[in-house]
């Protein structure tokens, strides 16, 4: 563990708490909207947890997941779609809430909230999993394929987990209209995956034979 890692991580985290509480609670007009509080809750404790976990135990892999710098022109695309679509996704949840749109009964948010925290601790087992895990489409030195455990369901476990988390945080943020702009990241994640297959088939020995034996990508029986 080093001091530079430590500041980088605390540095990236508390941006990342007030950027989200900006798009928020700004939109929404009030510090009040309880289901923005739940989904800070929800999202930056374990977040945070998780942090501390990583620093302790394997801060090479924290440290992959703090390079958010992509070489891939394809990805610098999709990084883009991404974060406007979740700016909007955020600030849609708060003027929904501010103008009362379409409110969704308290029951719905707490629901999400369990699917959206089943689907964190689906994250983190990815993570246990595959230590090669980056934030970055690249093929590392000495990289193996990964193909136990939920690796050997779908190709890309950690993807489908975030789907989950995404789809569920509209609905933990009470917002049907988020909902449909978060839908956008099935088509988002679907042009990653495919580029990232193409530089894993191409750079990493036995994943072509990987992907031969591993029949799904994201959805098992699906897609």
């Amino acid at each position: 563990m080093t001091a530079k890692l430590f500041l980088q991580a605390i540095i990236k985290f508390l941006a990342g708490v007030i950027l989200v509480g900006a798009l928020l609670f700004i939109p929404a007009g009030t510090l009040g909207y309880w289901n923005g509080w739940l989904f800070m809750g929800i999202l930056f404790v374990p977040m945070f947890v998780a942090g501390i976990i990583m620093m302790i135990k394997n801060p090479e892999l924290l440290k992959k997941r703090l390079n958010a710098k992509e070489e891939e022109s394809e990805q610098k695309m999709v990084l883009a779609l991404s974060g406007i679509m979740f700016i909007c996704a955020f600030v849609v949840a708060g003027l929904n809430y501010n103008y009362k749109w379409l409110i969704l009964p308290k029951w719905t948010a707490i629901v999400a909230a369990v699917v959206f925290l089943l689907a964190y601790a689906l994250y983190a087992e990815v993570m246990r999993e595959n230590t090669y895990l980056s934030r970055t489409v690249e093929v590392q030195e000495h990289q193996k394929v990964i193909d136990t455990g939920l690796y050997g369901v779908v190709r890309h476990p950690m993807y489908m987990a975030t789907v989950i988390l995404f789809l569920s945080m509209a609905f933990v943020l009470g917002s049907v209209f988020s909902f449909a702009i978060l839908l956008c990241y099935i088509f988002i994640i679907a042009k990653r995956i495919n580029n990232e297959e193409q530089v894993l088939g191409q750079g990493l020995e036995g994943y072509r034979e990987y992907m031969q034996k591993v029949k799904y990508r994201l959805i098992p029986f699906v897609w």
